[in-house]
């Protein structure tokens, strides 16, 4: 028997929600999941976690009626933050709908009931701690390397020696074709770096 926020039985339906990125895989598993426990209908986003528009979000809460109960698979599916969160369940249970976690830290918990919002609230500020320490590790790391006259991020695809091996097939006559293929790189790449220089790229 389900739940309702009440405490009492909850005759209403199990309306699940997943939210996929590319990973065909993983739409797959939350579709399974959802549908082991007992989803008829399934509402999925395809988008990142911080992109705020998720369509499929706003129908299906729109969708859940009193009695019904809202099932994710994994908290970090349904929310982008503790605020987001907590506000959502909040909303939720003030129209009579349960929320269910079927994987992860708040799975089998009742987020409606005092201990569960207990546990919510240390789950998603535990998550909201780690980001902010991981956060702060790469701050510092980025600031100590500037410090020691590096910077941070991806090494460049042209260095100085290729950029200026480029310059001289293409004044040569080389293809670009033929250039950025001895370099490793691709044309687009080639091109920019011609560019930034102000050498035409031709060919």
């Amino acid at each position: 028997m389900l739940q309702s926020p009440q405490g009492g039985v909850n005759t209403g339906h199990l309306v699940g929600y997943a939210r996929i990125s590319t990973d065909d895989q993983e739409a797959q598993l939350q579709h399974d999941a959802l549908t082991g426990a007992g989803c008829a209908r399934i509402f999925t986003d395809k988008a990142s976690g911080k992109n705020t528009d998720r369509p499929e979000l706003a129908a299906v809460l729109d969708y859940v009626r009193p009695g019904d109960t809202l099932c994710v698979w994994k908290l970090d599916r349904f929310a982008r933050s503790l605020i987001d969160l907590v506000n959502m369940v909040d909303v939720l249970a003030a129209r009579g709908v349960g929320f269910r976690v079927l994987t992860g830290a708040l799975a089998s918990i009742d987020p409606n009931a005092p201990d569960g919002r207990l546990m919510l609230q240390v789950v998603g500020a535990m998550a909201e701690f780690e980001r902010s320490l991981i956060k702060d590790r790469t701050r510092a790391g980025l600031d100590a390397a500037r410090a020691q006259g590096r910077t941070g991020g991806r090494p460049a695809v042209m260095d100085a020696d290729k950029l200026a091996a480029a310059k001289a097939r293409r004044a040569k006559g080389e293809s670009a074709t033929a250039v950025a293929k001895a370099l490793g790189v691709s044309r687009a790449t080639l091109y920019r770096a011609l560019a930034d220089v102000g050498s035409p790229p031709g060919r």
